[in-house]
């Protein structure tokens, strides 16, 4: 099957003489991949800028940290929700036949109108039974209130991942973002809520502070 090229603009700025700097845009091409996602515990620290590393380490809840780190307003941009297929690294972490559709959400936390982090959700159908089909009907509420709250919840191994332009989860997660950054970290795990499975993953934006 014929692999679709994707033509990416990255910005550069060039100050010119007795003019205010302008932006040069170059064109690439590249094949869209899957982000290769790697357990922490092999991580190498040095690689990731120390504000970022503390996000991707911190065991607690997102939403929690998110709000305490934003001194101004806190909310939820919903992009898309809806079914849809997932990525195949996400189909195979969540045991789904190749092919079926899952329930896909995927947001910005925003504070003060600024956009700190994408996150995508993904939830197989036989997930979404019983009381867990309100995780359809979220809206703008936060994910991470709703999981952290439920006492049969538990989280698996978190995994990290770097990603460049030539990943699948880059533009979703760089949209609406005035500049482009030449890499961004995100991170995963496999959540159960009652014994049944949904894939979270977390992409820090260069906006993003230290995390508190």
């Amino acid at each position: 099957m014929a692999v679709a090229h994707n033509v990416l603009m990255s910005a550069h700025p060039l100050k010119r003489a007795g003019h205010s700097t302008e932006v040069i845009r170059l064109h690439s091409t590249c094949h869209r991949a899957e982000p290769a996602w790697h357990v922490a515990s092999r991580l190498h620290r040095r690689d990731v800028p120390e504000p970022v590393l503390r996000w991707l380490l911190d065991p607690a809840s997102l939403t929690r940290r998110i709000r305490s780190a934003c001194h101004g307003s806190f909310r939820v941009e919903v992009l898309f929700q809806g079914w849809a297929r997932p990525q195949h690294n996400e189909a195979r972490e969540l045991g789904m036949r190749a092919g079926s559709a899952g329930f896909v959400r995927e947001v910005h936390l925003l504070c003060d109108g600024a956009p700190w982090v994408f996150a995508r959700t993904v939830i197989p159908r036989t997930t979404l039974t019983g009381p867990r089909r309100c995780l359809t009907r979220l809206k703008s509420r936060p994910l991470g209130a709703v999981l952290f709250a439920d006492p049969s919840m538990q989280r698996g191994p978190v995994e990290i991942a770097r990603l460049s332009p030539c990943d699948k989860l880059y533009p979703a997660a760089i949209r609406h973002l005035s500049q482009r950054p030449e890499t961004i970290w995100g991170r995963r795990s496999l959540f159960t809520l009652g014994g049944k499975p949904l894939l979270v993953s977390e992409i820090f934006l260069p906006g993003i502070p230290p995390c508190p």
